[in-house]
């Protein structure tokens, strides 16, 4: 076994085969020093320094992940699988496989006092922000699957900031200027849909998961969304910003009519 606490101070660190299949096992562990601060942090540097087959290799390894019976190891996919397209890295298969996990994914809770960060939500959104900056990706879908998230029964209320996660991706999704200003604000409709047929009595989870993100993305779609890693550089703006603007705020006052 590599000392990766050891590799972690070192000025420079060689991807080798060995070593990438090392930390892609690691980062299945249940030991949250071994999983985030050792082998995720390695991943993250060694990625750009990869060979395309090793990264090729790497992203299949995560897809296969999404199936996984241990929570963090089908969390912290997600994860690496975003760096990866961040550097250039893509495969329809890996958007598939990720699809399929984040609606479905039923354990949302965001920091486990054993485990440490499993963050579902969050470590999801970063790979769907990714995939909505990625060219090779059509971002319309991108938004319906952050609606298919976001009104997916739950008991548990985001509470480790995964709607600021979850917002700023779709923020991401929306400065795509191949969307049209109706694929902006279509995917709205059924979340609309959603909290009209709500009934009198304490607010479902999921509903106010999803008021809490739609509040994130009114603020982003006003002031513009930073890209990961460029979060010095000048905010972007989304590519029908009014639209998506008055549509966020229509949906948000079938809950909230006191919003105007």
């Amino acid at each position: 076994m590599t000392d990766l606490q050891k590799l972690l101070a070192q000025d420079s660190v060689e991807p080798t085969p060995e070593l990438v299949a090392e930390l892609s096992a690691a980062l299945r562990s249940p030991d949250p020093q071994v999983r985030d601060a050792q082998a995720y942090e390695l991943l993250d540097y060694c990625i750009p320094l990869m060979e395309p087959e090793l990264r090729d290799w790497l992203g299949q390894q995560m897809a296969a992940r999404f199936t996984d019976p241990q929570i963090q190891a089908r969390t912290f996919a997600p994860l690496i699988l975003a760096v990866l397209v961040h550097h250039g890295a893509y495969r329809p298969a890996w958007h598939a496989a990720f699809a399929r996990w984040y609606p479905a994914e039923t354990d949302l809770r965001g920091h486990h006092p054993e485990l440490g960060w499993l963050h579902a939500v969050a470590h999801g959104a970063d790979l769907l922000g990714a995939l909505g900056r990625c060219p090779q990706v059509d971002p319309a879908p991108l938004l319906e699957l952050a609606r298919e998230r976001l009104l997916a029964p739950t008991g548990h209320l985001f509470d480790a900031m995964e709607d600021d996660r979850l917002g700023r991706a779709v923020a991401l999704v929306l400065t795509r200027t191949e969307l049209t200003e109706q694929q902006s604000v279509d995917w709205l409709a059924p979340i609309a849909a959603d909290f009209r047929a709500g009934e009198p009595g304490p607010v479902p989870a999921h509903a106010s998961n999803t008021m809490r993100t739609l509040r994130v993305l009114y603020l982003l779609a006003d002031r513009g969304v930073r890209a990961p890693r460029q979060e010095d550089g000048p905010a972007l703006a989304l590519a029908h910003a009014g639209a998506v603007r008055e549509a966020v705020a229509a949906t948000l006052a079938v809950c909230s009519p006191y919003a105007g």
